[in-house]
């Protein structure tokens, strides 16, 4: 993009009207986002794929966008201007219609999901991190004891119409620092599982100094969960401050192995991360990125 998106020091519209002030802040998880719905009749995990414009769609597009006299509201022809998808993509929940046609956002793009198909090798991580034949997903999360996080085996069919980020090793130049390219750790994370229990004001300079100054803002960014559904987000790059970070502060958090449960009995297959994580059941790590095998 021949642009920035920076914060300004006054709240969006769109920020007022959500009632931002009583709304629950949440951290911004560095991932590739993921959604849990049925397909073929069964709990699944899908992957995130934005059906985008042919190249000169998007040209004509941005030709729109840049024009300096201005220009009229710019017309899509969804049957012809966007690139093919498999025939298993949905769109996202939120996207427009027109016609029975779903509509691209203002960035000219689709949002939409495809099933991870299981021993997938386009979504390879997607997979280690889910088991279909025991329906459950490998889910980081916080335990009931504070300060502590958990990484378990959680039922699909208890994920129903939510969405997560996956992160490990392969995902986003892996900012959390978990696994090795021997040994890749691939975990979901629902999203607003970590609330931010001391959050800055809102104010410009309240964040700013948040982010830069104590422990708990060594995050991505802020994730505000409104009551009326809607998601304010803001990134640490909206306010020019750098990420990935050495240590960000859910790297640096201890973490449970949680394997134990009578009902996640099953078999699992020998070099898979749920046998791995299984042989760690009742081990805890100082940090989040100290998890190892051997």
């Amino acid at each position: 993009q021949p642009f920035k998106v920076l914060a300004t020091e006054t709240l969006s519209g769109k920020a007022l009207e959500a009632d931002l002030a009583s709304a629950i802040p949440t951290e911004k998880v560095d991932g590739t986002c993921c959604y849990v719905t049925a397909y073929k009749g069964k709990p699944c995990l899908w992957a995130r794929l934005d059906r985008r414009p042919s190249k000169q769609a998007e040209k004509r597009f941005r030709r729109c966008l840049c024009a300096l006299d201005g220009c009229r509201e710019f017309v899509w022809n969804v049957e012809e201007d966007f690139r093919p998808v498999p025939d298993t993509w949905i769109p996202a929940k939120d996207i427009e219609f027109s016609n029975g046609n779903p509509l691209p956002d203002e960035n000219g793009h689709m949002p939409g999901w495809v099933p991870v198909e299981q021993h997938s090798k386009q979504h390879c991580w997607h997979c280690s991190a889910v088991s279909y034949e025991a329906g459950v997903a490998l889910v980081l999360r916080r335990h009931t004891e504070p300060g502590l996080l958990e990484i378990s085996p959680v039922p699909l069919a208890e994920l129903l119409e939510q969405t997560l980020e996956l992160i490990g090793t392969n995902i986003n130049t892996n900012p959390y620092g978990l696994g090795s390219k021997k040994q890749p750790i691939h975990l979901l994370v629902p999203h607003g599982a970590f609330e931010i229990r001391n959050p800055p004001a809102l104010k410009h300079k309240a964040i700013l100094s948040w982010f830069e100054g104590c422990s708990e803002g060594k995050v991505e960014g802020i994730v505000w969960h409104c009551q009326d559904g809607s998601l304010i987000k803001l990134h640490r790059h909206h306010l020019g401050l750098r990420w990935p970070l050495a240590e960000p502060q859910l790297s640096s958090q201890p973490v449970v192995i949680s394997f134990h449960t009578p009902e996640h009995h099953f078999d699992l297959e020998p070099k898979s991360l749920f046998h791995h994580f299984a042989k760690l059941d009742g081990h805890r790590f100082d940090r989040l990125q100290d998890i190892k095998f051997d």
